[in-house]
């Protein structure tokens, strides 16, 4: 049994949607819990039972009413729960309180108290992070090694196949044909570091005078954001171009993409644009150095860091041949080591030792 809270089909939930296939491939019945209404509840019919109902968040009393009896009437080997919103507080509590060994997938680096993480974690048989960041700050928090496992995440290298049409996205987006893009994939939230970006905009803007930036992404920062540009006058510059579903089209035609978050559990948008051959600068934070190799497919900066922000982007922008080999590079590292397969086996191998450990 899987337990998703996500309404929409991205990040944690396009992971689900992805392990429920390869699951199903391998011979694995699979049943997902989720919203109502949600993307995944409608599209992962072909590889699961989906059991629908309302999630509330933490404050839903009812909720471990709902999942007790659902896990009650499904009887799974396994509950792995791999959302937050309550979640991961009563998807362990209901599974142990049933005699049915829980897993948790933990997708964020933020710490908490420790004795909440121990009482939260401690109805767990096993944890997955899914970056080495994350696992390192659960081992912080006194949760023991032999308890947390590593599975990266992955991305569908044959949807992010590099096919450039540099015609439309400059006609989408009223690019100029001669200018540099940067584009920045994140919710619209302080933690991404959005900011940082800014402030560096109008000395880019000096040496690269025909750049464009374009910031992917919703959130509560919207209006701030687009106030911050107005004030600089850079509304010529850098646009808000909101969430898009068609990346795959979107991300080949970029010549950078650039992450400055401040935390990051491992950043999915940046394994979607290594798969494209598209080079990356990125915060040296949560999991993002799993995928920004310094030097090799990107440049990592201390978070925060301006001037090493700049200096980073400015290096790649004002050499392309290297900006292509980096892009080169990041496409095989996400082909070796970030697959759907690896991904789905590793899991499995997760789920295999907790059987084994239940059995003995």
């Amino acid at each position: 049994m899987h337990i998703e809270t996500g309404r929409y089909l991205y990040g944690g939930a396009l992971q689900v949607l992805f392990l429920l296939e390869g699951l199903r491939r391998r011979g694995i019945d699979n049943v997902l819990v989720c919203t109502r209404d949600s993307d995944i509840a409608r599209q992962a019919h072909p590889f699961a039972h989906v059991r629908a109902m309302p999630m509330y968040g933490e404050m839903d009393l009812l909720f471990p009413l709902r999942l007790s009896a659902a896990i009650r009437e499904t009887q799974p080997d396994l509950v792995h729960v791999h959302s937050r919103r309550g979640a991961d507080i009563w998807g362990g509590v209901c599974a142990r309180f049933q005699g049915i060994p829980g897993l948790l997938t933990r997708r964020v680096d933020n710490r908490e108290w420790h004795p909440i993480a121990r009482l939260k974690y401690g109805s767990y048989d096993g944890i997955v992070s899914i970056s080495q960041g994350i696992r390192q700050v659960l081992l912080g928090e006194g949760i023991a090694p032999d308890r947390v496992r590593c599975v990266h995440s992955a991305v569908d290298v044959e949807k992010y196949r590099i096919q450039r049409d540099r015609e439309w996205f400059r006609g989408e987006f009223g690019v100029p044909c001669t200018a540099p893009v940067i584009g920045v994939i994140a919710q619209l939230i302080p933690r991404k570091g959005h900011r940082y970006l800014l402030d560096i905009t109008p000395r880019l803007v000096s040496r690269f005078p025909d750049l464009r930036i374009l910031f992917f992404g919703k959130g509560p920062l919207q209006n701030e954001l687009q106030d911050s540009i107005t004030r600089r006058g850079l509304g010529e510059r850098v646009q808000l171009a909101g969430f898009r579903n068609d990346m795959p089209r979107i991300l080949p035609c970029l010549d950078l993409v650039v992450h400055p978050a401040l935390m990051e559990g491992l950043g999915v948008s940046l394994l979607q644009a290594a798969a494209c051959g598209v080079p990356l600068v990125a915060a040296r934070a949560g999991g993002i150095p799993e995928i920004v190799r310094q030097g090799e497919n990107g440049y990592l900066v201390e978070p925060g860091n301006s001037r090493e922000l700049e200096q980073a982007i400015s290096s790649l922008l004002a050499d392309p041949d290297l900006a292509h080999s980096f892009g080169s590079q990041g496409r095989l590292i996400v082909q070796r080591e970030f697959s759907i397969d690896s991904m789905v086996d590793g899991n499995l191998s997760v789920y295999d030792n907790m059987m084994q450990r239940r059995r003995r």
